[in-house]
């Protein structure tokens, strides 16, 4: 064989497979349409409800209710969820690796999740006291985590290597796409109680949609793990061996969804106090903010995983589209009209487009155990959901303490830096 023909064979040659992977590329040929739809419609299930919900319909609700206090109002519902969040990503991740019934090991959790969170909800829609919405507020993001931490582990369980990049796009697009939910919502703003009602509704469906299209099977015969505390440690407690790059991931992910968040958690009164619209434009432009992100997120969502796959990379698409998120934050932050707040979400959702498709596979190269991949994908979750809930908190200081809500653009871009050079600094995987 001559040296060139050894050159273009090389070429073509498949990269090794990960060793975390429960399911080899030979054991799955064929790409599981159905496991794709259900990942598609994941972040229906349980972000766009309670997302939607705490983010939109609830700090309108709040200056219904305390117009005076509706800024710590979100601050304190934020802080007892961060906390509800960061137990129950590690615990329902844990537990969904150890169970064992005829309906699988994730599904119960999912669909029992999906049912507590939207009933909820709708508990929520029907109080008007600031400490019980906030105390119901912590069950609804304890159900919230179950269903994510037990949704993404379905990934390391049932999908070959050479399937995980399209997956991760699918829920990407997903994840993008709940933008339309965030539409919806926003027409609710002169009525929160409506629209917390129908964003329940639409999460207890997807829900049922999900269970049925990712058909998860029995593992009754898996193995039982016998109790001890070697294995109550292993299910439960961080990871540490072999787990330098996957703290890397779980760190700038904390970052990167931070410095999102800040601004997004009170883009209301960004738009009302900031850019000093009325209610009607305001909800106008949150409209059009959702449409921007729908399209362009979808858009660049769909194209960014098939290139990332193609050229072989996933470190630096996850690393620059961080990046992007926070050089977008510069606009608002020179000019506080509502054209500047429609150039950073054309911006951020290039980047949240790309970042959407390509982060999942990211994560599941970086899981240091295959056997433990619920419980570790729950800290990745854990870093998603709590960095969400803790930015509100930030950007609540932020206003508070800061120079007010042109202080928010300027913190969110040097937090998504930190972010981008973390994520540099993963090595295992290109």
């Amino acid at each position: 064989m001559s040296k060139k023909d050894e050159k273009n064979l090389k070429a073509v040659e498949p990269a090794p497979e990960p060793t975390n992977a429960k399911v080899t590329n030979a054991e799955q040929p064929k790409f599981p349409k159905l496991f794709g739809l259900a990942m598609l419609i994941g972040p229906f299930v349980w972000l766009a409800p309670a997302g939607n919900v705490r983010n939109t319909l609830l700090p309108q609700y709040f200056s219904q209710i305390d117009p005076s206090g509706k800024v710590a109002a979100i601050a304190i519902m934020a802080s007892v969820s961060s906390i509800v969040a960061a137990i129950a990503n590690i615990l329902f991740g844990g537990l969904s690796d150890i169970t064992r019934t005829r309906w699988g090991k994730r599904k119960p959790w999912i669909l029992g999740g999906t049912i507590v969170e939207s009933g909820l909800i709708c508990v929520v829609a029907n109080l008007h006291d600031l400490w019980a919405i906030v105390v119901i507020w912590g069950f609804v993001a304890a159900a919230e985590n179950a269903v994510a931490a037990a949704m993404v582990a379905q990934e390391a369980d049932r999908i070959a290597p050479r399937w995980r990049g399209t997956i991760s796009t699918l829920y990407g697009i997903g994840y993008t796409a709940i933008q339309v939910m965030t539409m919806i919502a926003a027409q609710f703003l002169g009525n929160p109680k409506l629209g917390m009602y129908v964003m329940a509704g639409s999460g207890f469906v997807m829900g049922i949609l999900h269970v049925l299209f990712a058909h998860e099977g029995s593992n009754l015969d898996e193995p039982r793990e016998k109790f001890s505390w070697r294995a109550l440690w292993l299910h439960f407690s961080l990871p540490t061996v072999g787990a330098r790059d996957y703290w890397y991931a779980v760190a700038g992910k904390l970052m990167m969804v931070m410095g999102g968040t800040i601004a997004t958690a009170y883009m209301l009164y960004i738009l009302t106090d900031y850019m000093h619209l009325g209610q009607q434009s305001a909800g106008k432009t949150l409209s059009e903010i959702s449409l921007i992100n729908l399209v362009f997120g979808v858009v660049f969502t769909a194209i960014s995983g098939p290139v990332a796959d193609k050229i072989g990379r996933l470190k630096a698409p996850v690393a620059l589209s961080t990046l992007l998120i926070g050089i977008a934050q510069f606009f608002p932050f020179f000019d506080n009209k509502p054209w500047t707040i429609l150039t950073y979400a054309v911006l951020a959702a290039i980047g949240n487009g790309v970042y959407n498709a390509v982060d999942g596979a990211l994560n599941l190269a970086v899981l240091p155990n295959a056997e433990t991949s619920g419980k570790d994908m729950g800290f990745i979750n854990l870093a998603n959901t709590f960095s969400q809930i803790s930015g509100t908190v930030v950007a609540s200081l932020i206003v508070t303490y800061l120079g007010g809500y042109k202080a928010i653009f300027p913190a969110s871009f040097v937090i998504e830096l930190i972010g981008a050079f973390l994520i540099f600094r993963i090595k295992s995987v290109k």
